[in-house]
């Protein structure tokens, strides 16, 4: 058996998480992998050579690169019994938020809020992928990521596309007030995803650390969103909302071609 540890830079939540398992189930070499979210390193136990196992870390562009290969003689590995059931709850908590913000984004003109909303159901797709596919074909893994993908492209292209419209128009200013009190909760509820997920790895990790929080893209976006809210207030402007939510469109597209790449 060796042990070979990974440095994966753009692993921020358990999202990026979960692609990567995707991206390397099938391999009858691997026996355990060992995400660690706040290092920002994955510990593959397997047998044999890596170069496989490397090249499709690397084929996710999540900034991965090979730190170590040692022999070890680690056989036992505790499984999350729970798994299912954590990804369920984490799928529900997400999915819902989808809703929330892309109908609060809507109706106070707030397209952060709207992007925020992509950006939940990014991961809902993720999650998603990971739960019903449990047990599925290779097939049938690839073609529901293909699909996930693809849909999440058409909805961020309109959205740029509204943006697009909103700051050469003449839109009324979108309602602060809803974008931070959304985005609070937004907030709350990644805190509570990522909470529950690294709960589930080990008992030293039952405390929420700040790392794992504040280093996720997601709760950063809230972050984002709720400043915006105040500069919308402060300035009369709906340009900080347009900014960020150009920028979170950026995000989910980026997300759904790392999405796209399990399908190949």
């Amino acid at each position: 058996m060796h042990k070979t540890i990974f440095e994966i830079t753009k692993m921020d939540c358990p999202s990026e998480e979960n692609l990567i398992r995707m991206k390397l189930d099938g391999f009858s070499s691997i026996a355990h992998l060992d995400f660690d979210i706040p290092n920002r390193t994955l510990t593959v136990f397997h047998t044999g050579d890596t170069e496989q196992i490397e090249t499709s870390v690397l084929e996710l562009n999540l900034g991965g690169k090979k730190l170590s290969t040692e022999k070890t003689h680690q056989v036992d590995f505790k499984d999350n019994v729970n798994q299912k059931t954590l990804l369920q709850t984490v799928l529900a908590i997400n999915f819902a938020f989808f809703i929330i913000e892309i109908t609060t984004g809507i109706l106070s003109k707030s397209m952060g809020l709207v992007a925020d909303s992509l950006d939940m159901l990014a991961d809902s797709f993720v999650y998603g992928i990971s739960l019903f596919a449990v047990g599925g074909t290779v097939v049938k893994k690839k073609r529901i990521a293909k699909l996930a993908g693809y849909f999440q492209i058409t909805l961020a292209f309109i959205g740029f596309v509204e943006v697009l419209r909103r700051f050469f128009g003449n839109e009324n200013l979108p309602d602060f007030s809803t974008m931070i009190i959304v985005s609070i909760f937004a907030l709350i509820a990644n805190a509570i995803c990522l909470y529950l997920l690294q709960r589930s790895k080990s008992k030293e990790e039952a405390h929420m650390k700040a790392s794992m929080i504040f280093t996720s893209n997601d709760v950063i976006i809230n972050l984002g969103v709720i400043i915006a809210g105040l500069l919308v207030n402060w300035l009369s402007s709906s340009t900080p909302d347009l900014i960020i939510g150009t920028i979170v469109f950026v995000l989910v597209v980026q997300g759904a071609f790392r999405i796209l790449k399990l399908s190949k």
